[in-house]
């Protein structure tokens, strides 16, 4: 299955990180480190991962890390994770 992430996600994200620079650049680093990673496994740890609270949509699921909310959208058909967006 391959890992998409919507433009939304990537502004989203890159606004984040622009805030956490001007505070701590460790921080900000590490903060974008380990959520690659959880994005990156999200195919074998789909399952473990709570129907969004935003969706009526049992595809769409929450990723929840460090106060922000990740959705992501799982397409069986085409073998798709789509990573939705970022918010806090």
């Amino acid at each position: 299955m391959k890992i998409l992430c919507s433009a939304l996600y990537e502004s989203q994200l890159k606004e984040i990180l622009s805030q956490m620079l001007k505070q701590d650049v460790k921080s900000a680093k590490d903060f974008k480190l380990y959520l690659d990673t959880i994005v990156m496994n999200v195919p074998t740890k789909a399952k473990k991962y709570k129907k969004s609270i935003f969706f009526d949509d049992e595809s769409i699921k929450d990723i929840e890390y460090d106060g922000y909310k990740i959705p992501f959208y799982i397409d069986e058909i085409k073998s798709v994770y789509l990573i939705l967006g970022i918010y806090k």
